[in-house]
């Protein structure tokens, strides 16, 4: 995480160190001046101890931590910070924002050294949405664009996520924001998105995480865009789905989240504690890999691989706030899956399992697995009159690419949610393109009651593999 602070432009004294989390698909930066000792954070997530320690590496002191807009997929990280480091927190007029914190509009500037930061209102992704420009303290030409989500690499981050009334009036201030002001801009200016690849708050977009003003102007179907019409029917075109929790957390962000410190100590607790706490109708979180949750593991417990990715599905498939009791491997997993809840606001964390599933077992406590089907069997059952239902739980996007003749599309994220139209006297094989979220999918089923249970091994890759036959969708109109 973090480069090795590029300079911006032909500027040497500016430097912006880039710190990607690719599960979320987010970037956050650091930005500043190498002779005055002095940067700006912005957008940065819960977990500052990168953050921080970079700043210490390039002897810079963090003056500000600023947010582009409220977030819907992570917890800022900008009170962390100021917590840390003494920062002023910057954040939107527009945002209303409840804690202390400098209120940032159009034309304001932030001095750092030999350096500014210029505020451009870029209202669009977000209504409150704010953008950052970097120039020389004595020029008024920018060198770098810290975009949050009005530009990011081949788009814009989605307009939608506000609901389908404002999906459209958001959208026609995003073209009026890059047409009118970010185009304006020179096409040598580097452009750092917040958002990119991965994420759920951006449209589908190319992997890279920096452009230029003249690359977007040059590419991107949204600045070639001739009307504001055809800009606004293309934002809106083939947007995913998108996790439940987002709903969540900007009025978080609003509020202003609580100040962690440090990443939080779970406590221990035994076998028989865990037990009676499943007994009461606690839940329980399994963040072990998905072959070990296949072996054995608590009945009723969701099944979410850290590397499913946790931060992403613990947030899609589990309710905003529920208390947690966590089963892991050991030190290294049980840090990181409370620093992936802890980054999407799962924040209710009441320890975990200690000793693992091997206590579990040693008490005698009763134990569920996962049951497996090979492709080759799934095809010759499915030429029986008496075939298993197909659940396939990909998005959208895959099932129309290519999916198992017959099979029943659910998105994986709804489960928890939906009337779900399966039946509970037949066995049902559960798919995803490998395993993790299908894994996942299944304990959602589990504890909705379904018990004949099935996982497609090796999933729908290996179905392909195989050579077996594939019907496709045809694309949304």
């Amino acid at each position: 995480m973090g480069g090795d602070g590029l300079p911006v432009g032909e500027e040497q004294s500016a430097f912006v160190l880039q710190f990607v989390d690719e599960d979320l698909g987010n970037a956050a930066h650091l930005v500043g001046s190498r002779s005055a000792k002095i940067a700006a954070m912005i957008d940065p997530l819960r977990d500052v101890d990168g953050y921080v320690d970079a700043a210490k590496r390039f002897g810079v002191q963090v003056a500000y931590a600023l947010d582009t807009h409220l977030h819907n997929d992570f917890v800022s990280g900008s009170l962390e910070i100021a917590a840390r480091t003494g920062a002023i927190v910057g954040a939107s007029t527009e945002a209303e924002a409840e804690f202390e914190h400098r209120s940032l509009r159009e034309g304001d500037r932030l001095p750092l050294g030999d350096l500014a930061l210029d505020v451009m209102a870029t209202p669009g992704h977000t209504p409150e949405h704010i953008a950052f420009t970097v120039s020389r303290a004595d020029a008024d030409r920018p060198l770098a664009l810290f975009s949050g989500g009005a530009l990011i690499v081949g788009g814009a981050a989605r307009t939608d996520l506000l609901g389908h009334d404002l999906s459209v009036p958001l959208a026609r201030q995003l073209y009026h924001t890059i047409h009118a002001k970010l185009l304006a801009l020179p096409d040598d200016v580097a452009v750092y998105p917040t958002h990119g690849a991965g994420s759920f708050c951006a449209a589908p977009t190319v992997s890279d995480r920096t452009t230029t003003i003249g690359r977007e102007r040059a590419t991107n179907p949204l600045a070639r865009a001739e009307s504001e019409d055809e800009f606004v029917e293309s934002a809106l075109k083939g947007l995913p789905s998108y996790p439940v929790y987002f709903a969540k957390l900007r009025p978080i962000n609003r509020r202003g989240p609580g100040v962690l410190g440090r990443l939080p100590e779970l406590p221990p607790l035994s076998a028989t504690k865990v037990r009676a706490w499943v007994d009461g109708g606690g839940a329980v979180l399994d963040v072990r890999p998905v072959l070990e949750f296949h072996r054995g593991h608590i009945p009723g417990a969701y099944g979410i691989a850290i590397d499913a990715p946790l931060v992403v599905w613990g947030g899609w498939l589990i309710p905003f706030g529920a208390p947690l009791v966590l089963v892991t491997r050991g030190v290294e997993d049980r840090q990181e899956a409370v620093r992936q809840l802890l980054l999407i606001g799962y924040d209710d964390l009441r320890g975990y399992l200690e000793g693992g599933m091997e206590a579990w077992r040693a008490a005698g406590y009763p134990l569920e697995g996962v049951r497996k089907i090979a492709p080759s069997a799934l095809r010759e059952q499915l030429a029986t009159g008496k075939a298993p239902v197909v659940l396939d739980v990909r998005q959208e996007d895959e099932w129309r690419d290519g999916h198992i003749p017959g099979a029943v599309h659910l998105e994986n994220g709804r489960l928890p949610w939906d009337d779900l139209p399966l039946p509970h006297d037949q066995p049902i094989v559960v798919h995803c393109y490998t395993r993790n979220r299908s894994t996942a999918g299944i304990s959602i089923l589990a504890r909705r009651g379904y018990r004949n249970l099935f996982l497609l091994d090796g999933g729908f890759a290996a179905w392909e593999k195989s050579g077996f036959e594939i019907e496709r969708e045809a694309g949304p109109a």
